[in-house]
Protein backbone atom coordinates (compact mmCIF):
# COMPACT_ATOMS: atom_id res chain seq x y z
CA UNK A 1 0.00 0.00 0.00
CA UNK A 2 1.48 3.73 -0.72
CA UNK A 3 0.72 4.68 2.81
CA UNK A 4 2.10 1.43 4.06
CA UNK A 5 4.56 1.30 1.90
CA UNK A 6 5.30 3.87 -0.77
CA UNK A 7 6.97 2.03 -3.83
CA UNK A 8 7.02 -0.78 -2.63
CA UNK A 9 4.08 -1.98 -5.13
CA UNK A 10 6.07 -0.65 -8.17
CA UNK A 11 6.99 -4.62 -7.94
CA UNK A 12 2.98 -5.76 -8.09
CA UNK A 13 2.56 -3.96 -11.68
CA UNK A 14 1.24 -5.56 -14.60
CA UNK A 15 -2.30 -5.80 -12.35
CA UNK A 16 -3.84 -6.30 -15.79
CA UNK A 17 -6.91 -7.99 -15.58
CA UNK A 18 -9.15 -9.25 -19.01
CA UNK A 19 -12.90 -9.17 -18.42
CA UNK A 20 -14.64 -11.97 -16.51
CA UNK A 21 -15.19 -14.71 -18.88
CA UNK A 22 -13.22 -13.46 -21.24
CA UNK A 23 -9.83 -15.53 -20.92
CA UNK A 24 -9.81 -19.40 -21.67
CA UNK A 25 -7.70 -21.76 -20.34
CA UNK A 26 -4.25 -21.15 -22.19
CA UNK A 27 -4.90 -17.23 -22.40
CA UNK A 28 -5.06 -17.37 -18.65
CA UNK A 29 -2.17 -19.36 -18.27
CA UNK A 30 -0.36 -16.78 -20.58
CA UNK A 31 -1.28 -14.12 -18.46
CA UNK A 32 -0.25 -15.34 -15.19
CA UNK A 33 2.85 -15.94 -16.45
CA UNK A 34 3.35 -12.77 -17.84
CA UNK A 35 2.55 -11.42 -14.49
CA UNK A 36 4.94 -13.84 -12.77
CA UNK A 37 7.78 -12.84 -15.03
CA UNK A 38 7.58 -8.97 -14.71
CA UNK A 39 7.12 -9.71 -10.91
CA UNK A 40 10.23 -11.43 -10.84
CA UNK A 41 11.96 -8.61 -12.73
CA UNK A 42 10.71 -5.91 -10.18
CA UNK A 43 12.10 -7.55 -7.18
CA UNK A 44 15.64 -7.74 -8.64
CA UNK A 45 15.31 -3.84 -9.96
CA UNK A 46 17.77 -1.44 -8.64
CA UNK A 47 14.32 -0.23 -6.27
CA UNK A 48 12.86 -3.76 -5.50
CA UNK A 49 12.69 -5.19 -1.93
CA UNK A 50 15.74 -7.42 -2.68
CA UNK A 51 18.07 -4.51 -2.30
CA UNK A 52 17.13 -3.66 1.60
CA UNK A 53 19.73 -3.25 3.40
CA UNK A 54 18.93 -1.64 6.52
CA UNK A 55 16.19 0.45 8.69
CA UNK A 56 17.35 2.56 11.38
CA UNK A 57 14.03 4.48 13.60
CA UNK A 58 14.51 7.96 14.09
CA UNK A 59 13.79 9.87 17.83
CA UNK A 60 13.33 13.69 18.40
CA UNK A 61 16.59 14.98 18.17
CA UNK A 62 19.71 14.18 17.39
CA UNK A 63 20.16 10.55 15.37
CA UNK A 64 23.12 8.82 14.51
CA UNK A 65 23.61 6.63 11.73
CA UNK A 66 25.99 3.51 10.63
CA UNK A 67 25.40 2.88 7.14
CA UNK A 68 25.93 -0.33 6.16
CA UNK A 69 28.34 -0.28 4.00
CA UNK A 70 32.52 -1.46 3.55
CA UNK A 71 33.40 0.42 5.81
CA UNK A 72 30.63 1.89 7.71
CA UNK A 73 29.47 5.47 6.67
CA UNK A 74 28.01 7.58 9.24
CA UNK A 75 25.27 10.32 9.35
CA UNK A 76 23.10 12.46 11.16
CA UNK A 77 19.98 13.09 11.67
CA UNK A 78 17.70 15.60 13.19
CA UNK A 79 14.17 14.99 13.98
CA UNK A 80 12.65 17.88 14.25
CA UNK A 81 8.46 19.09 13.89
CA UNK A 82 7.67 16.11 12.11
CA UNK A 83 11.00 16.45 9.58
CA UNK A 84 14.33 14.50 8.90
CA UNK A 85 17.27 16.94 8.48
CA UNK A 86 20.18 15.49 7.07
CA UNK A 87 23.41 16.78 8.85
CA UNK A 88 26.57 18.25 6.57
CA UNK A 89 28.42 15.18 5.20
CA UNK A 90 30.53 15.58 1.82
CA UNK A 91 30.83 11.71 1.10
CA UNK A 92 27.11 11.68 0.93
CA UNK A 93 25.28 13.06 -2.54
CA UNK A 94 21.87 14.06 -3.36
CA UNK A 95 21.11 14.35 -7.12
CA UNK A 96 24.96 14.21 -7.69
CA UNK A 97 26.11 16.93 -5.58
CA UNK A 98 28.11 16.66 -1.81
CA UNK A 99 25.46 17.27 1.27
CA UNK A 100 27.71 20.26 2.34
CA UNK A 101 25.03 21.91 4.43
CA UNK A 102 21.90 20.63 6.27
CA UNK A 103 18.83 19.75 4.24
CA UNK A 104 15.57 18.66 4.62
CA UNK A 105 14.21 15.95 3.42
CA UNK A 106 11.67 14.71 1.67
CA UNK A 107 9.89 11.46 2.95
CA UNK A 108 8.75 8.33 0.98
CA UNK A 109 4.79 9.92 1.83
CA UNK A 110 5.38 13.33 -0.02
CA UNK A 111 5.60 13.77 -3.93
CA UNK A 112 9.34 13.42 -4.49
CA UNK A 113 10.97 11.72 -1.87
CA UNK A 114 14.84 13.03 -1.26
CA UNK A 115 17.36 10.55 -2.18
CA UNK A 116 20.77 10.51 -0.78
CA UNK A 117 23.66 8.07 -1.76
CA UNK A 118 26.93 6.99 -1.33
CA UNK A 119 28.68 4.13 -3.25
CA UNK A 120 26.42 1.52 -3.62
CA UNK A 121 23.93 2.25 -1.56
CA UNK A 122 21.31 4.57 -0.92
CA UNK A 123 18.64 6.15 1.39
CA UNK A 124 15.59 7.78 1.97
CA UNK A 125 13.45 8.73 4.71
CA UNK A 126 9.81 7.24 5.46
CA UNK A 127 7.03 7.96 7.31
CA UNK A 128 4.68 5.34 9.11
CA UNK A 129 1.46 6.44 10.64
CA UNK A 130 0.47 4.85 13.67
CA UNK A 131 -3.12 5.70 15.16
CA UNK A 132 -2.45 4.83 18.92
CA UNK A 133 1.36 7.04 18.88
CA UNK A 134 1.41 9.10 16.10
CA UNK A 135 3.63 9.16 12.73
CA UNK A 136 7.41 7.56 13.29
CA UNK A 137 10.07 8.53 10.55
CA UNK A 138 13.03 6.33 10.00
CA UNK A 139 15.90 6.02 7.23
CA UNK A 140 15.36 2.92 4.91
CA UNK A 141 18.62 1.80 3.62
CA UNK A 142 19.23 -0.17 -0.13
CA UNK A 143 21.97 -1.34 -1.46
CA UNK A 144 22.35 -2.64 -5.34
CA UNK A 145 25.22 -5.15 -4.02
CA UNK A 146 23.09 -6.32 -2.04
CA UNK A 147 23.72 -10.16 -1.70
CA UNK A 148 20.14 -11.05 -1.65
CA UNK A 149 19.95 -9.22 -5.02
CA UNK A 150 23.30 -10.84 -6.66
CA UNK A 151 21.66 -14.49 -5.52
CA UNK A 152 17.88 -14.34 -5.74
CA UNK A 153 16.78 -18.06 -6.27
CA UNK A 154 13.97 -16.95 -8.10
CA UNK A 155 10.08 -17.66 -6.89
CA UNK A 156 8.05 -20.63 -6.35
CA UNK A 157 4.14 -20.89 -7.36
CA UNK A 158 0.90 -23.29 -7.05
CA UNK A 159 0.17 -24.56 -10.88
CA UNK A 160 -2.14 -21.78 -12.58
CA UNK A 161 -5.86 -22.89 -10.80
CA UNK A 162 -8.43 -21.61 -13.62
CA UNK A 163 -10.39 -21.87 -10.41
CA UNK A 164 -8.78 -19.67 -7.84
CA UNK A 165 -10.10 -16.96 -10.24
CA UNK A 166 -13.53 -16.17 -9.47
CA UNK A 167 -15.74 -13.36 -9.93
CA UNK A 168 -16.72 -10.91 -7.06
CA UNK A 169 -19.51 -8.95 -6.63
CA UNK A 170 -19.02 -5.95 -5.06
CA UNK A 171 -21.07 -4.17 -2.13
CA UNK A 172 -20.37 -0.81 -1.76
CA UNK A 173 -20.10 0.97 1.55
CA UNK A 174 -21.80 4.05 2.09
CA UNK A 175 -19.89 6.28 3.42
CA UNK A 176 -16.68 4.07 2.61
CA UNK A 177 -15.83 2.48 6.56
CA UNK A 178 -12.20 3.27 8.04
CA UNK A 179 -10.79 -0.35 8.84
CA UNK A 180 -7.83 -0.74 11.36
CA UNK A 181 -4.98 -2.30 9.46
CA UNK A 182 -2.06 -3.28 12.02
CA UNK A 183 1.71 -3.73 10.65
CA UNK A 184 3.98 -6.07 11.30
CA UNK A 185 5.58 -3.64 13.80
CA UNK A 186 2.61 -3.49 15.32
CA UNK A 187 1.85 -0.21 14.23
CA UNK A 188 -2.18 0.68 13.79
CA UNK A 189 -3.62 2.90 10.83
CA UNK A 190 -7.29 3.08 10.22
CA UNK A 191 -7.48 2.25 6.50
CA UNK A 192 -10.29 2.96 3.93
CA UNK A 193 -12.14 0.56 2.84
CA UNK A 194 -14.48 1.36 -0.17
CA UNK A 195 -17.04 -1.62 0.09
CA UNK A 196 -16.67 -5.82 0.84
CA UNK A 197 -15.75 -8.16 -2.22
CA UNK A 198 -18.17 -11.45 -2.23
CA UNK A 199 -17.18 -14.83 -4.04
CA UNK A 200 -17.72 -17.90 -4.20
CA UNK A 201 -14.28 -20.44 -4.02
CA UNK A 202 -14.52 -23.73 -3.47
CA UNK A 203 -18.44 -23.67 -3.00
CA UNK A 204 -18.39 -21.32 -0.18
CA UNK A 205 -19.44 -17.78 -0.31
CA UNK A 206 -16.57 -15.22 1.29
CA UNK A 207 -16.41 -11.56 1.74
CA UNK A 208 -13.58 -9.45 2.40
CA UNK A 209 -12.61 -5.67 2.42
CA UNK A 210 -10.17 -4.68 -0.08
CA UNK A 211 -8.19 -1.37 1.15
CA UNK A 212 -8.41 1.67 -1.41
CA UNK A 213 -4.90 3.32 -1.52
CA UNK A 214 -4.58 6.86 -1.43
CA UNK A 215 -3.59 7.60 -4.96
CA UNK A 216 -5.00 4.65 -6.21
CA UNK A 217 -8.16 3.06 -8.30
CA UNK A 218 -7.62 -0.32 -8.27
CA UNK A 219 -8.15 -2.32 -4.85
CA UNK A 220 -5.73 -4.08 -2.60
CA UNK A 221 -6.44 -7.22 -0.49
CA UNK A 222 -4.35 -8.29 2.35
CA UNK A 223 -5.58 -11.83 3.56
CA UNK A 224 -4.76 -15.06 4.85
CA UNK A 225 -5.60 -18.32 4.15
CA UNK A 226 -5.09 -22.06 5.57
CA UNK A 227 -1.70 -22.75 3.53
CA UNK A 228 -0.51 -19.58 5.51
CA UNK A 229 2.64 -20.57 7.39
CA UNK A 230 3.09 -23.96 5.53
CA UNK A 231 3.04 -23.63 1.93
CA UNK A 232 2.70 -19.95 1.64
CA UNK A 233 4.67 -17.00 4.01
CA UNK A 234 2.99 -17.31 7.23
CA UNK A 235 1.71 -13.09 7.81
CA UNK A 236 -0.10 -12.63 4.55
CA UNK A 237 -0.17 -12.29 1.08
CA UNK A 238 -1.24 -9.68 -1.32
CA UNK A 239 -3.38 -9.26 -4.18
CA UNK A 240 -5.01 -6.94 -6.21
CA UNK A 241 -8.67 -6.68 -8.10
CA UNK A 242 -9.38 -3.88 -10.77
CA UNK A 243 -13.08 -1.47 -9.26
CA UNK A 244 -16.22 -3.14 -10.27
CA UNK A 245 -17.60 -2.39 -13.49
CA UNK A 246 -20.99 -0.86 -14.68
CA UNK A 247 -22.61 -4.57 -13.09
CA UNK A 248 -20.78 -4.38 -9.87
CA UNK A 249 -19.02 -6.90 -10.79
CA UNK A 250 -14.73 -7.51 -10.81
CA UNK A 251 -12.15 -10.64 -10.85
CA UNK A 252 -10.30 -11.93 -8.14
CA UNK A 253 -7.23 -14.08 -9.43
CA UNK A 254 -5.45 -15.61 -6.62
CA UNK A 255 -3.24 -17.03 -9.01
CA UNK A 256 -1.55 -13.49 -8.47
CA UNK A 257 -0.98 -13.64 -4.99
CA UNK A 258 1.87 -12.72 -4.47
CA UNK A 259 4.55 -12.55 -0.76
CA UNK A 260 5.06 -9.28 0.84
CA UNK A 261 8.39 -7.54 1.00
CA UNK A 262 8.77 -9.35 4.69
CA UNK A 263 8.93 -12.13 3.26
CA UNK A 264 11.85 -10.80 1.12
CA UNK A 265 13.43 -8.63 4.10
CA UNK A 266 13.64 -7.62 7.85
CA UNK A 267 13.70 -4.11 6.63
CA UNK A 268 9.80 -3.79 5.39
CA UNK A 269 7.16 -2.59 7.38
CA UNK A 270 3.92 -5.16 5.80
CA UNK A 271 0.37 -4.82 6.87
CA UNK A 272 -1.23 -8.21 8.12
CA UNK A 273 -5.07 -8.65 7.01
CA UNK A 274 -7.93 -7.85 8.99
CA UNK A 275 -9.89 -10.91 10.70
CA UNK A 276 -12.54 -10.54 7.83
CA UNK A 277 -9.50 -11.24 5.59
CA UNK A 278 -8.61 -14.34 7.17
CA UNK A 279 -10.06 -17.21 4.96
CA UNK A 280 -10.63 -20.74 6.71
CA UNK A 281 -9.21 -22.73 3.39
CA UNK A 282 -6.66 -23.40 1.33
CA UNK A 283 -6.15 -21.30 -1.51
CA UNK A 284 -3.48 -23.20 -3.51
CA UNK A 285 -2.92 -20.91 -5.75
CA UNK A 286 -0.45 -18.06 -6.60
CA UNK A 287 3.32 -17.65 -5.00
CA UNK A 288 4.85 -20.27 -2.27
CA UNK A 289 6.84 -19.04 0.75
CA UNK A 290 10.22 -17.81 -0.59
CA UNK A 291 13.21 -20.32 -1.11
CA UNK A 292 15.62 -17.69 0.46
CA UNK A 293 13.39 -16.23 2.32
CA UNK A 294 13.41 -13.55 5.68
CA UNK A 295 10.60 -15.35 8.45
Amino acid sequence: MKRFFAILLLFAACRYEPPAGALDGSSHQKDVETWRAHRAERLKAPDGWLTLAGLYWLTDGNNDVSLPSKPPVPAQFVLQGGKVNLQPNPSLTIEGKPVTAAVALNNDMEPKPTVVRTGTLSFVAIRREDAKHGPRFGIRVRDIGAEARKHFPGLEYFPVDPGSRVEARFEPYNPPKKIPITNVLGMTSNEVSPGALVFTLQGREFRIDPILEQGETDYFIIFKDATSGKETYGAARYLYAHPPDASGKTIVDFNKAYNPPCAFTPYATCPLPPPQNRLPIRIEAGEKKYAGGHG
